[in-house]
């Protein structure tokens, strides 16, 4: 199933009529994967013992994305105005992802981290793009002192590319941070997939689903080392 982690499930035809529309204007992107992306930053979320409790995420939806979603808002427009949308889209977000451990993949020594439940979040507009926030907790909460954390952040079915906020290759500053007395480093490790990974990628079209786990293929791997 091709996920749209923004978008209702229960929007009415002329939004998904929109969203074909847009793309079909959009050259080349109606013939290949990735059909929108997610500019990211991660925050980790460190206690005062040195564990990590959770990330804290940004997602803004590109341009084209927000367009159709906040038009569509507007025309649904009713008690509340537009922040009372938002703020449902918000928990249609979070009840999309939840299935998909909100698209997030966490690994320290080689372990994969089991997650909580999000249950604080908001959406916003910003700059006529579409922001989900949130804070993604751990089960438990994971000692990082001598250790590297390992995370991905990705679409399963690469229907949307998930990105660190960047001016042209390089990410920002607040791309990645760490919060906490730990001294830790950080680097963003660009995705490299393997050429028939991304000739797959290229032959799926728009009415197409790609296999769940192509995304992992184009993830940039977030690497955090504290001391």
């Amino acid at each position: 199933m091709t996920l749209l982690p923004y978008p209702s499930l229960q929007k009415p035809a002329r939004f998904w009529l929109a969203c074909l529309t847009v793309l079909l204007l959009i050259p080349g992107l109606a013939y290949a994967h990735p059909h929108g992306w997610i500019d990211m930053r991660v925050r980790l979320i460190l206690d005062d013992q040195g564990r990590l409790e959770g990330l804290h995420q940004s997602w803004r939806m590109d341009p084209f994305y927000s367009l159709i979603i906040l038009e569509e808002l507007g025309l649904a427009e009713g008690e509340g105005g537009l922040e009372a949308g938002l703020d449902q889209l918000g928990g249609e977000i979070r009840q999309n992802l939840a299935p998909h451990d909100y698209f997030t993949e966490l690994q320290v020594g080689g372990e994969k981290l089991a997650l909580g439940e999000v249950t604080e979040y908001t959406v916003m507009e910003r700059g006529g793009r579409v922001e989900f926030i949130f804070m993604l907790p751990l089960e438990t909460p994971q000692p990082l002192s001598d250790r590297t954390l390992y995370y991905k952040v990705f679409d399963p079915t690469y229907y949307l590319e998930v990105v660190h906020e960047a001016e042209g290759n390089t990410p920002l500053d607040d791309a990645l941070v760490v919060t906490g007395e730990l001294r830790c480093s950080t680097r963003i490790v660009p995705a490299d997939p393997d050429p028939e990974r991304v000739m797959e990628a290229a032959m799926l079209d728009i009415t197409d689903e790609a296999e769940p786990g192509l995304g992992r293929y184009f993830a940039e791997t977030g690497e955090v080392t504290c001391d």
